[in-house]
């Protein structure tokens, strides 16, 4: 089960079965889990996890299947693969732990399929291929998550090319040009 705090509230109502979820764990700033989201989202009070704010719940609830989880000298290194991610590009390389700074983000589809591809290598699993369009959907990611431990394959990536919002930022500039002559 996986809860997710009121302020996140949008988010986890976005939350459906089948979905998909990557857990990060930030202070040791490695990814360690993948699994399945198996139920609708739900609502419950019950208190189960410890927060340093006692009103929180976590009240916006999912049932889970693990898919993959390393135990914790095994988690693949964020530093070796954060950068690296589409998701991140929007903070300075350097930076790029603020981009997972909080408990639930919404990733691209082919920045967790390459992260899950990751730990089912770090895990030992044998590689699995699939063979799919490119899913323009997205997928959830939990931040500061403690025990996590199973695993799964290797999914290959390409390139993306950033030369249409190059050329758009040029040609915006030229018309912001012509305005002031």
């Amino acid at each position: 089960m996986q809860g997710v705090d009121t302020k996140n509230r949008r988010k986890a109502l976005r939350i459906g079965p089948e979905d998909r979820v990557l857990y990060y764990v930030s202070d040791k700033k490695g990814f360690a889990a993948t699994a399945t989201v198996t139920s609708d989202n739900f609502e419950d009070h019950e208190q189960i996890w410890k927060h340093h704010n006692d009103q929180e719940t976590f009240p916006h609830r999912v049932e889970l299947t693990p898919d993959v989880v390393l135990e914790e000298p095994e988690y693949v290194d964020g530093y070796q693969v954060g950068p690296t991610l589409e998701y991140v590009k929007k903070w300075p390389p350097d930076l790029w732990p603020l981009a997972f700074f909080g408990m639930l983000h919404i990733i691209p589809q082919r920045d967790f399929n390459f992260i899950e591809s990751e730990l089912r290598r770090a895990n030992g699993d044998l590689p699995v291929i699939e063979v799919s369009e490119p899913d323009p959907t997205v997928s959830i990611l939990p931040s500061d998550t403690s025990d996590v431990s199973d695993s799964l394959s290797e999914i290959s990536t390409g390139k993306k090319s950033f030369a249409v919002t190059a050329k758009s930022r040029k040609s915006s500039h030229r018309r912001r040009n012509k305005r002031h002559r």
